[in-house]
């Protein structure tokens, strides 16, 4: 009779490993899919506009005209910092879609 370790014998566990390895990878492939996606978050409508990689990496600021009063700076500042976070915010948003179900898995195999 061969031993059981912790109700897994040998064969077992070592597809668990390799269903271990599989899932990391995988997640590692969304996790760079993901750093490279880009978001655009917008303030005023689209008078301001943020381009962000999912890694959260700037690529882009797009400000139209009429955005640009020199007597209400502020108001600019304002603007990009909605937009700043308007990104922020999708890029979380898909990051929990895209990786949340791993984290599921992950703690189904622990």
């Amino acid at each position: 009779m061969g031993k059981n370790f912790g109700g897994y014998g040998g064969g077992n566990m070592q597809a668990l490993m390799r269903q271990a390895q599989k899932l990391q990878e995988d997640m590692q492939k969304a996790q760079a899919e993901l750093a490279q996606t880009e978001f655009v978050g917008e303030g005023g409508g689209d008078l301001v506009s943020v381009t962000m990689k999912g890694d959260k990496t700037l690529v882009s600021v797009s400000i139209k005209p009429e955005a640009v009063d020199p007597d209400d700076i502020e108001m600019l500042e304002d603007l990009l910092v909605v937009a700043f976070n308007d990104a922020t915010d999708k890029i979380a948003a898909e990051t929990e879609r895209v990786m949340g179900p791993y984290a599921g898995m992950l703690g189904g195999l622990m």
